[in-house]
């Protein structure tokens, strides 16, 4: 995603899957695939390669998962305890968090 308006629609109406060290946010989009937005704030993750690290993290978990997932734009919002996981078990977590997801939504 791109732009600020692209992430101030995600937060408005949107599922959320949460885990204690980062959480995704998701609301449907009207394109023909997912879209990610990242939000690693300074302020949780103090070093730029602890940002940076999580970043890549995430993005690559997106790639391998996207053609499962549903429709939405994704939004993950890391929190200052995911700096203290190793790459397997930032791995397992996203997983989990995009099966909960890409489940049809109930209503």
């Amino acid at each position: 995603m791109l732009t600020p308006e692209h992430y101030q629609n995600v937060f408005q109406q949107a599922h959320r899957a949460g885990s204690p060290h980062f959480t995704i946010i998701a609301r449907k989009n009207s394109l023909p695939h997912p879209r990610l937005g990242l939000a690693v704030p300074k302020k949780q993750i103090k070093t730029a390669v602890g940002r940076n690290r999580f970043k890549r993290l995430a993005r690559e978990s997106f790639r391998n998962n996207q053609h499962q997932l549903a429709h939405k734009d994704y939004v993950v919002i890391a929190k200052k305890s995911a700096q203290d996981l190793s790459n397997d078990e930032i791995f397992k977590l996203f997983d989990k968090l995009w099966q909960r997801l890409s489940r049809p939504s109930r209503g």
